[in-house]
């Protein structure tokens, strides 16, 4: 990521529908986004599916990740407990995109939307053990990592771990000091 580069959450638009369906599209990262078998979808599907879950308030912490004006992926919390005050982030780019330190500082913005906004007290994600870039941008992002589940994806014709990263809010950079 260049430094003139400014990596924004944004509500989407139907302007960033190009961007999102190329990432819902992608069947070569699909293991990595998806904890269900590889599917390919009609736009029309993908953009039904996308109203259907804009009602859902399980799914309404979603945001566009943009770029100096152009959507490249998308970040969310979901499964938020609100008595607990926690929740599960997933992040999805596209390939463009992947590799330049944008993921990373997205995370960091959702982390601190997270915490100060939605007043979460811990984020927690899975990613697939293979996936050593995104486990390095999550760890930079102050995640840890928790545990492992063995041998519980099917990923590309074999099986793969699970690793369980999380963060609490006392654990986060942005965090007040004591």
């Amino acid at each position: 990521m260049s430094s003139r580069s400014a990596v924004t959450l944004r509500a989407r638009t139907d302007a960033d529908l190009d961007a999102l369906y190329l990432i819902a599209s992608d069947l070569d990262t699909w293991e990595e986004r998806n904890p269900g078998r590889p599917a390919a979808r009609t736009r029309e599907a993908w953009q039904a599916r996308m109203v259907e879950r804009d009602t859902d308030p399980a799914y309404s912490l979603n945001f566009v990740i943009d770029v100096d004006g152009e959507a490249v992926g998308n970040v969310g919390l979901f499964e938020v407990d609100e008595l607990a005050r926690h929740a599960e982030v997933g992040i999805a780019l596209i390939p463009s995109a992947r590799g330049k330190g944008i993921g990373t500082e997205a995370m960091a913005q959702m982390l601190e939307f997270a915490f100060v906004r939605g007043n979460l007290r811990r984020v927690h994600l899975e990613v697939i053990a293979s996936n050593a870039a995104a486990i390095r941008s999550y760890e930079k992002a102050g995640f840890v990592v928790e545990g492992h589940q063995r041998e519980h994806a099917w990923v590309r014709g074999r099986y793969e771990d699970i690793v369980r990263m999380g963060i609490l809010r006392s654990e986060w950079s942005g965090a007040p000091a004591a």
